[in-house]
């Protein structure tokens, strides 16, 4: 199902006529029905490969068609397994930049939102799944039915033709047997799903309303599903050859065949990964789990070798995708970013504040009350071409600090908005592991910082604003979950200053351990930028202090710190990795890629593997050809994505030093603690004056959760939350009791 709400006409544009906006509709429709025909016809392949009929009435057909001397055994499962999926990637990346180009849309209708209302409601709430929608429960249903289905159909095409692999074989022998491959088969599929969650710049979630951090979980389910099936899978095969005296054959390479060895050098890969993934041991030895995760490289090898270049294709739109992604994350973070500051606040928190490239200039004016952020911003994207870098609320920066670990990527939301602080981005981090709080340490030990290292990727986040489109939200988070929802209100403010924009009211639940925590609200309002005036929307905070049962009579907290940082000629702004249009440039990419993957291959089996096989009784290696199959795609992607981005990078620099030379004011000063710190200072004299009258203290005390979102008003009151499990959850289960049809829980996800 595509987002429908992924368009918004701007306001300073002449609305268009009726019969425009039905044709444009008409042509979106069109485009999403492409992509979902396109889509089912690529899981009916999956659906009708393990049947009689494909296998011994379709099979042949195709094989003599598609086989050719350019591509061999490969010709009908790239077309079949590899082609749609790259079709609807490539395609996709230019509906998104088009969508990108008309706006972010939060305008919804209110029928069309209630019909979703139900198929994201949770059903399932449990400590190993998580969170399960309605919808989520359904497709993942339907997967199993699809895995149950393939492999039931596998074993009754097998016992049809059982195959005795050995002399003297029992049947049942080489029953279980059958049932230990059919069972990688099985496994093989789950596969074909795994790497398109955890492609973070990929063009397919987005086009189902879809991130990667919000998809993370699927990866999670998909993984432990198909290290379950290939565990019965190799210990069935173990079992086998010692029930046969075979066990000889667990040292087998073969030449002409698959690899056993293979397979069980990536098996013992898989089960490091896998002892390792699980939450318990994922939670306390984080970084074991993040070292011993990159390891993947060397599973898909030894995978790739034991399956074969057949099975490879089957699950290759996957992996190609995902390498490219990967690729240009890391062309992205040998830049250095440049950081302008860092707030230490008396909570234990840091906001990093980087410099990124200007954005466009929004079509009214008023908002911009600094008239130098709007000259930079217009002659940056006017006189120069440079569209700067878009992101939106809840989207998530990774950061690595090269003198605390050059391997450790961390990722932290967004807490700037993208409209209202056009040169700047920001996240913060709150101290809560070993690396944060070296970070912490190191910042807050040093009386001076001229220069600090820091690589970003990302950011990465949904394509459009569409929690906007309820008629109020409540937000309830936990300690720094407070920080996606800091982003959700700057947006809000930023909206309630355009003319005829009706925005949301808001209730903002934050629970805290200590009174020092509440500085992490200061962070609601910009340092600079856009004036921000939180009078113009109706804002509520609850903010619920557990650990101190009343306000601290004396002044102990610590002062608010801010360095500021000396810029490096080395250092860049942060921007997108392929440009303003990066949509197009990774359509280019995935078609440039993808054609040379195909040139590579038909090549070198043309003129090289095919005259071996058919000049000569020899066989070419199993191994080199997945070999080759391995090699051509990475080769592909090196070549098109260093291109591009290379050029990217030339363009940036040349822009860049056009308008490094503008100044720009420097703030002298960071905003103050305004609920703790001196108490006997004037309400008025605070900036944050507004700010101040709508927060409400509780010390002592945790939220009735159930009774705020029981006396919740409206008919469409829109529900998010981040903090610990215990508190998703709950809200959740609230949310889904049906005892309030208004509450309807949005499921993103803001935790890793």
């Amino acid at each position: 199902m595509m987002d429908s709400d992924l368009v918004r006409e701007s306001p300073a544009i002449a609305t268009p006529s009726y019969e425009g906006k039905k044709k444009k509709k008409s042509r979106h429709t069109v485009t999403r029905t492409m992509f979902l025909v396109v889509f089912l016809g690529w899981l009916m392949v999956w659906v009708l490969l393990p049947t009689k009929v494909y296998k011994q009435q379709w099979t042949p057909k195709l094989n003599s068609k598609l086989n050719s001397t350019y591509f061999g055994e490969q010709g009908t499962n790239l077309l079949l397994f590899t082609f749609p999926m790259m079709l609807i990637a490539a395609v996709g990346c230019v509906y998104l930049h088009f969508q990108k180009k008309k706006g972010n849309s939060f305008s919804r209708s209110i029928s069309a939102s209630h019909r979703l209302a139900f198929w994201k409601k949770p059903v399932l709430v449990m400590a190993p799944l998580g969170i399960v929608s309605a919808m989520e429960l359904v497709f993942a249903a339907m997967f199993i039915m699809l895995l149950i289905w393939s492999l039931a159909n596998y074993l009754y095409v097998s016992f049809g033709h059982l195959h005795m692999h050995k002399q003297g074989e029992k049947v049942w022998e080489a029953k279980f047997r059958s049932v230990s491959l059919r069972l990688g088969y099985i496994g093989n599929l789950c596969w074909a799903f795994l790497f398109f969650p955890v492609t973070r710049g990929s063009s397919i979630l987005p086009l189902v309303g879809l991130t990667s951090e919000s998809s993370i979980k699927y990866h999670i389910w998909l993984g432990h599903l198909s290290m379950v099936l290939f565990a019965a899978h190799s210990i069935g095969f173990v079992i086998y050859w010692a029930m046969t005296n075979q066990m000889a054959e667990m040292l087998e390479w073969s030449k002409t065949y698959v690899s056993n060895v293979a397979g069980e050098i990536a098996f013992l890969f898989a089960l490091i990964m896998w002892a390792t993934s699980f939450p318990r041991v994922r939670r306390k030895m984080f970084e074991v789990f993040f070292y011993t995760h990159h390891i993947y490289t060397l599973y898909i090898f030894f995978y790739v070798l034991h399956v074969g270049t057949a099975y490879f294709c089957m699950i290759l739109p996957g992996i190609f995708l995902f390498i490219i992604d990967r690729y240009l994350r890391f062309l992205q973070s040998r830049q250095r970013a440049r950081l302008v500051s860092a707030r230490i606040l008396p909570s234990e928190a840091v906001e990093l504040t980087f410099s990124k490239s200007l954005g466009e200039p929004t079509n009214s004016l008023a908002p911009y009350k600094d008239v130098t952020n709007l000259l930079i911003c217009f002659i940056s994207s006017t006189e120069f071409g440079f569209a700067g870098l878009t992101y939106n609320p809840t989207s998530i920066l990774f950061v690595n600090v090269p003198s605390i670990s050059k391997l450790q990527w961390h990722p932290f939301t967004v807490t700037s908005n993208c409209n209202s602080e056009p040169d700047k981005l920001s996240i913060v981090i709150k101290t809560e592991g070993s690396w944060s709080q070296k970070l912490y340490n190191k910042l807050s030990s040093l009386p001076a910082v001229d220069c600090f290292d820091v690589s970003v990727e990302g950011p990465y986040g949904p394509t459009s604003s569409h929690f906007l489109r309820h008629e109020s939200l409540v937000m309830v988070s936990g300690g720094s979950g407070v920080a996606p929802f800091i982003s959700i209100i700057r947006e809000i403010i930023f909206q309630s200053t355009k003319p005829n924009c009706k925005v949301p009211g808001i209730v903002l639940i934050c629970a805290f351990k200590n009174s020092a925590d509440l500085t992490m609200l200061d962070l609601l309002l910009p340092v600079s930028g856009m004036t921000s005036d939180i009078s113009q929307i109706q804002l509520q905070i609850e903010a619920y202090i557990t650990r101190e049962k009343e306000q601290p009579t004396t002044d102990t907290q610590k002062l608010l710190r801010t360095i500021w940082f000396k810029p490096n000629t080395s250092d860049a702004p942060i921007s997108a990795a392929l440009g303003p249009n990066s949509w197009l440039w990774l359509c280019a990419i995935i078609i440039s890629s993808f054609i040379m993957f195909l040139l590579f291959l038909g090549i070198l089996t043309r003129y090289y593997i095919y005259p071996i096989e058919h000049g000569s009784d020899e066989i070419y290696h199993f191994s080199f050809r997945c070999l080759w199959d391995m090699f051509f795609p990475c080769a592909a992607i090196f070549l098109a994505a260093s291109g591009v981005f290379l050029w990217h990078k030339k363009q940036a620099t040349m822009e860049g030093k056009q308008i490094q030379n503008m100044e720009v004011p420097t703030p002298v000063a960071s905003p103050g603690l305004w609920l703790c710190g001196s108490t006997d200072r004037e309400l008025e004299s605070l900036p944050h004056q507004s700010l101040v009258e709508a927060t409400k203290v509780h010390f002592g005390a945790r939220p009735d959760l159930k009774k705020i979102l029981f006396d919740c008003k409206g008919s469409d009151v829109g529900v998010l939350v981040c903090g610990p499990r215990k508190m998703r959850h709950e809200v959740a289960r609230i949310c889904s009791s049906g005892l309030a049809d208004n509450l309807h829980f949005e499921s993103i996800s803001f935790n890793w």
